[in-house]
């Protein structure tokens, strides 16, 4: 049997990505809807399905945070055939599903069923209390088995900007995720994967004042990086939109290509330490003090240093007295420090502050 016949037709009807523009004004007013499916899945079927991978709990960045009483009374709802709320599901270019919204309850059926934990605290059966799965009368497994929850399901062939607008209007958590936190999860994949271990780094997390980072800042500054490095020139806002796009489009990079980011990453950013010791990605007043680290300066310094792309040996020869008494003007130039700090994500101040930054270095470098 030729098998290459079967991964020929699964390449042209599952596409493992498509290459599109993120602009909502881009986008063909016929392809601005939201295409769904509507399944009613049993619990048996649901746990399967996670176990198998089929579908993907993605980890946004509170995870699972649900107490066992929480876990518990959602089983106990499950047993008096209490309506369990809609549960949303993305499908993926493979044709597997990731949870957008139901992370806690899905995760909490599924750790139930695996004897993960006890039931405690229930109100309508407290006779049930300390009672795992394996446990329970094989009639009461059956009965949790066999409950149905109701998911929809958003088709692959939403467009992606669409998707990500619907995450957002589902995003109704008491904290709510923020863009990178979102993307986490939407566009969860080798290139996150990479942009997440990257974040990790101690020196980075020391310049980028992410030590304590619980909301991904560093992600997005790293996922920022990659795609002005990309192609800065084309730069359009919401910086948002843009992001989204870069990691649509690249999810699914190969490992030479992962391999190569994280190269560029990690040379331009260990350059920019040789050169601004402890005030790399920071601002300062005339006197060296207050330092800040300024996503902006972020941008301009790591753009510029791969754009000039100095050998090592340079920047260690450099004087860094002088270098940061010549930071310390530009830093106190009000134009250059506006782009650092008001409309940050406009299209001509993205543009002004990379190559005033450029020209900057070259000069420094000259």
């Amino acid at each position: 049997m030729d098998n290459n016949k079967s991964t020929r037709l699964a390449n042209k009807l599952f596409p493992v990505k498509e290459e599109y523009e993120i602009d909502i004004l881009d986008i063909p007013a016929e392809k601005r809807k939201l295409n769904t499916e509507t399944y009613d899945f049993t619990v048996s079927t649901i746990v399967e399905y996670i176990s198998e991978k089929h579908i993907d709990i993605p980890m946004f960045q509170r995870g699972y945070v649900w107490n066992r009483a929480q876990a518990s009374r959602l089983i106990e709802s499950l047993i008096i055939q209490c309506p369990i709320p809609v549960v949303y599901l993305s499908q993926n270019p493979d044709e597997t599903l990731s949870v957008i919204d139901g992370n806690q309850r899905l995760t909490s059926i599924s750790l139930f069923l695996n004897d993960e934990f006890p039931l405690t605290g229930l109100a309508t059966y407290p006779e049930l209390d300390g009672f795992k799965f394996s446990e329970l009368d094989p009639r009461f497994q059956r009965h949790i088995r066999n409950r149905t929850i109701r998911c929809i399901v958003i088709l692959k062939d939403t467009h992606p900007q669409i998707k990500f607008d619907v995450f957002e209007r589902l995003n109704t958590g008491s904290v709510k995720l923020n863009p990178q936190e979102l993307r986490h999860g939407i566009y969860n994949g080798p290139l996150i994967e990479i942009i997440e271990e990257l974040s990790n780094i101690s020196q980075f997390k020391k310049a980028t004042s992410t030590t304590n980072d619980k909301r991904m800042k560093g992600e997005e500054m790293i996922l920022r990086f990659f795609a002005l490095y990309d192609n800065w020139q084309d730069y359009q806002k919401p910086m948002t939109t843009y992001l989204n796009n870069y990691a649509e489009n690249n999810r699914f990079f190969d490992q030479n290509s992962l391999e190569r980011l994280e190269e560029i990453f990690k040379v331009n950013f260990n350059k920019c330490l040789e050169l601004y010791g402890e005030y790399t990605f920071k601002t300062f007043d005339e006197n060296k003090k207050r330092l800040k680290s300024n996503t902006a300066l972020f941008d301009a310094q790591m753009i510029s240093m791969s754009n000039i792309n100095p050998p090592m040996e340079q920047l260690e020869k450099l004087n860094k007295e002088m270098v940061l008494e010549k930071l310390t003007e530009l830093l106190g130039n009000e134009d250059f420090y506006d782009s650092l700090t008001k409309g940050t994500t406009d299209r001509n101040t993205v543009h002004k502050r990379i190559i005033e930054y450029t020209d900057f270095l070259g000069k420094i470098l000259n």
